[in-house]
């Protein structure tokens, strides 16, 4: 009584729709150009800082240090020279002073910020005192000057490994930019890269890197990206729909179901203002192959209508066709949108809450345009036939026709002969997804965001051979009162905590106020190198500063401490970002800082960049696997509850647990780390992945309950017409994340493999457990009868096409 009646109201509903197709289609197009209008206003954000709240207390932490200190992330240049004297040559050295002048010139860099040899300063005892000068006002003209410039940069410890490298090989330009410059570091980082094509280059390399670099390129690099991906997975979906109907309607329809989808949720996006983060460049492609999905069935079903009934009306068909199909696809729309939902409301990170939150946006829209704009753009137009639809129908007769059909029916043969073979190969699937899981390893590195063969990732690596590196800590160091780092006591426990973190993996460096005063005791103590060490009390450390005003800019210390002395800053650099290398030094850091450091009269917080990424990082497993568990509970409830069954819903879900499972057993036998570009594939691949099964269990619903086929006959007659729906659909889905396989952002390449993976195991395992499940335990919810006749014809081995035409014969 409960289907009569749902389908009589489904059919009232069908025909008000089709009743004003003309209506509907203008305000379809209204909401298309309404959400790409704008799309212009779209922001970016690539920084670090995006994936943490901006009420994290790691991040609130992180803004005040660096308004303290003026700490930004900075554009890196490395002049390289392999030679015999390394950089320490009139023509590098000229290079690097002809380099800080042209980068002080680039838009949008700070030119009181720019630090080089060309810039600092040598500090120099005197009779008088202290003398603070360059290492040199012009470029050497000879050789000789060079080795003079070399022995005072060389003796000068502070800058050995930040500065220059400890052999002398390459030296750094480090340029900060100007605030309102930020939003446009990819534009200065350009810049930089063109003028760099410009220099004067003999014998040496010229690197462009840092967190600003990074930051800056990645933008215009995931533009390009996107802007080569987009087009491209549109062409493989027209493709794949030209073979499932090869008529216009049959692509164009579901066509621009697409193109509604992506620019309503990506111009919902930029309207609430949301920045489109590095995740997000998949979030097109993830539209484009899950809405083509509903039209996919939607055409199907429409074109098995008009072979079934060729005399009845446009319209009619188009009712009859929705009528069958509006159940699967409000209850796929609902479970794809409960997955991205699931990553919503498990993550911690703004730009993976934003992905969940606008791709069930993204699907709902396809939803409501399935629902109201494809059968009305049908109902405009003239009964149509599908060429392979006519094949399909001649295949449920004579085994003749479309190839893709007699694919699927093979396939059910083959199920339906071996059940128990088929649950043993998903029970092993299950047993090493398990054992995958277990050896899962979250680790993450900014400068994976790009391939091996860019510029920025060669300019990484070397500053990380060479240098100190590009990854680093800043720990704030706070005293209650004014001039309380002047005390002695203070610096030793400063210079104390240096030292340890020196021995720790990794780290390469560090630099402090303490290594100054160190640089300047020596100064003034004739350059002994037994006086490289902390001035003996806080007298002195007052008088050295002083000392240092008089002929230096004081603003040299302002990264370093702040006016009153009360508040300090000690870099620690190191030459790994990985996620597994910085929260080894985060974790013994914290340690130490806790049991040796802290006291009342001096205290110290980690924080910086590699802080920052420490805090995001950490939380990718814990959301991860909340996120699927979300997922997955909030699957089977719709399932469940759509199809009135617990049941059923659990069969729903099992092809998508098994499939998740086996990616677990992938990552963990191939070393994949659980990241930023992976952590998000299991809700996504749950939520479409979970789509096949839906449509298997109701058109068997149809075909059992309502239609009174037995077990067998309804597989027969399932898998040539929705099994060949479902191929097409998991054709598009596999291709359309394909697509990521080729793009130039490595995470996105593991992404769209792990999806496309399991996309693949979802639809495998739909077609394969799912009825071999089905047909062993013979399920409530399909009604079934028990009596002993129609047990032989479920357990009939051989399937018979003839009987189904002939079944179908007695019926009429």
């Amino acid at each position: 009584m409960a289907k009569s009646y749902l389908e009589m109201r489904a059919g009232r509903f069908f025909q008000a729709v089709t009743a004003y197709p003309k209506t509907i289609l203008f305000l379809g197009i209204l909401l298309i150009l309404s959400g790409a209008a704008f799309l212009p206003q779209m922001l970016k954000d690539t920084t670090v800082e995006a994936f943490i709240p901006a009420d994290d207390p790691v991040r609130v932490y992180r803004d005040k240090a660096k308004d303290i200190f003026g700490l930004k992330d900075p554009m890196v240049i490395a002049v390289i020279n392999n030679g015999p004297n390394g950089v320490f040559n009139p023509h590098s050295l000229a290079l690097v002073s002809w380099l800080t002048e042209r980068i002080a010139e680039v838009p949008g860099i700070d030119p009181d910020r720019i630090t080089s040899l060309a810039t600092e300063n040598d500090i120099i005892g005197t009779e008088d005192g202290m003398l603070v000068e360059p290492f040199f006002e012009a470029p050497p003209a000879n050789q000789q000057e060079a080795e003079r410039i070399r022995a005072a940069v060389m003796g000068f410890d502070l800058y050995l490994g930040s500065l220059v490298a400890r052999d002398g090989r390459g030296t750094l330009i480090v340029a900060e930019l100007l605030e309102e410059a930020e939003g446009n570091a990819d534009i200065v980082y350009q810049k930089i890269r063109e003028m760099i094509e410009q220099a004067p280059v003999n014998n040496e390399e010229v690197h462009v890197a840092g967190e600003g670099a990074v930051t800056g390129y990645l933008a215009s690099y995931i533009d390009a990206d996107a802007q080569r991906l987009n087009p491209l997975a549109a062409l493989i979906i027209s493709i794949i729909l030209f073979f499932a109907y090869r008529t216009l309607r049959g692509i164009l329809l579901p066509i621009f179901m697409v193109l509604a989808t992506v620019a309503i949720a990506l111009g919902g996006m930029a309207a609430a203002g949301v920045p489109f983060y590095v995740i997000t460049n998949a979030l097109p492609i993830i539209l484009i192959a899950i809405a083509v999905a509903d039209g996919i069935h939607i055409m199907g079903e429409y074109y098995e209508q008009v072979e079934a009934h060729p005399d009845v009306s446009q319209r009619e068909l188009v009712i009859r066709t929705m009528v069958n199909m509006w159940r699967p696809v409000t209850i796929t729309s609902l479970t794809t949108a409960s997955g991205f939902l699931g990553i919503a409301f498990a993550s911690y990170m703004p730009p993976m809450k934003a992905f969940g939150v606008f791709a069930a946006i993204g699907v709902m829209v396809a939803f409501l345009f399935a629902i109201f704009v494809i059968p009305a753009g049908l109902a405009i137009l003239r009964p149509r036939s599908s060429k392979i639809f006519s094949a399909v129908s001649r295949q449920r007769t004579d085994q003749k026709g479309d190839r893709f059909g007699r694919i699927m029916a093979a396939l059910g043969r083959a199920v339906i002969r071996r059940p128990g073979l088929v649950l043993t190969i998903g029970v092993m699937v299950v047993i090493a997804g398990i054992m995958g899981s277990l050896n899962l390893k979250v680790n993450e590195d900014r400068i994976e965001n790009f391939q091996d063969s860019e510029p920025l990732v060669a300019a990484d690596r070397a500053i990380n051979r060479l240098f100190d590196g590009t990854t680093y800590f800043d720990i704030v160091i706070e005293t209650p009162e004014n001039e309380g780092l002047f005390q002695l006591e203070n610096l030793r426990r400063i210079e104390a905590m240096q030292s340890y973190f020196e021995t720790l993996p990794h780290v390469k460096g560090s630099t402090s106020i303490v290594d100054f005063l160190k640089q300047m005791n020596r100064a003034m103590n004739e350059d002994r190198p037994e006086a490289y060490q902390i001035p003996g009390d806080a007298d002195l450390t007052a008088q050295y500063f002083l000392l240092y005003s008089a002929s230096g800019d004081p603003t040299d210390f302002d990264e370093y401490i702040d006016y009153d002395y009360r508040l300090a800053n000690l870099r620690v650099i190191l030459n790994s970002g990985l996620y597994t290398d910085t929260k080894v030094v985060k974790e013994a850091g914290e340690r130490y800082i806790r049991e040796h450091f802290n006291t009342p009269e001096i205290t110290a917080t980690l924080s910086g960049r590699a802080r920052v990424d420490y805090q995001f990082i950490s939380q990718i497993a814990r959301n991860h696997f909340r996120g699927v568990a979300i997922a997955l509970l909030a699957v089977l409830l719709v399932a469940a509850l759509s199809f009135r069954s617990l049941t059923a819903g659990a069969l729903s879900v099992a092809p998508v647990i098994i499939s998740v499972l086996l990616i677990y057993a992938v990552m963990g036998v191939f070393g994949v780390w659980l990241g930023l570009g992976t952590s998000m594939f299991a809700a996504i691949a749950i939520g479409v992945g979970v789509d096949f099964a839906v449509h298997f269990i109701d058109r068997l619903i149809l075909l059992v309950r309502d239609q009174k086929r037995n077990l067998h006959e309804a597989f027969m007659e399932l898998f040539p017409s929705t099994g060949r729906a479902l191929l097409f659909n998991f054709a598009a889905i596999f291709l359309g994340f394909g697509v990521l396989v080729t793009s130039s952002v490595p995470p996105l390449i593991r992404f769209g493999s792990l999806i496309g993976v399991s996309v693949a195991a979802s639809f495998i395992g739909s077609m394969t457990i799912l009825p071999a499940l089905i047909y062993l335990i013979k399920p409530a919810f399909l009604g079934l009868k028990r009596a002993p006749q129609q047990t032989e014809a479920v357990l009939e081995p051989e399937p018979m096409f003839a009987k189904v035409a002939a079944e179908r014969e007695r019926h009429r």
